[in-house]
């Protein structure tokens, strides 16, 4: 079981995730989108592809692009299509 908790909040649980470069990927219907708003950083990964953030907000306080995923990765990183990574503090756990 893997867990993803910030500020005492329980972010994401599940038994089955992908793990890539070190990273646990959870599936988005695990995760609680209600701690989670849209941000407008964008990176790239030259194997993954173009990675899309999200800022956690728990109880009034907020994790800035603290949470990331892919929406069209490349074939290479297809395993990670409708998942959500973290990081910034986030304990990840499994």
């Amino acid at each position: 079981m893997a867990k993803a908790v910030w500020n005492g909040q329980l972010l994401a649980e599940s038994d089955n995730f992908e793990t890539v470069e070190g990273n646990i990927y959870f599936p988005e219907e695990t995760v609680k989108r209600e701690f989670l708003r849209s941000s407008s950083t964008i990176s790239s990964c030259p194997w993954k592809g173009q990675a899309r953030y999200y800022t956690i907000v728990v109880d009034g306080q907020e994790n800035p692009d603290a949470a990331w995923y892919y929406p069209d990765p490349k074939p290479a990183a297809r395993q990670v299509k409708h998942h959500i990574a973290f990081w910034r503090g986030v304990e990840v756990s499994k």
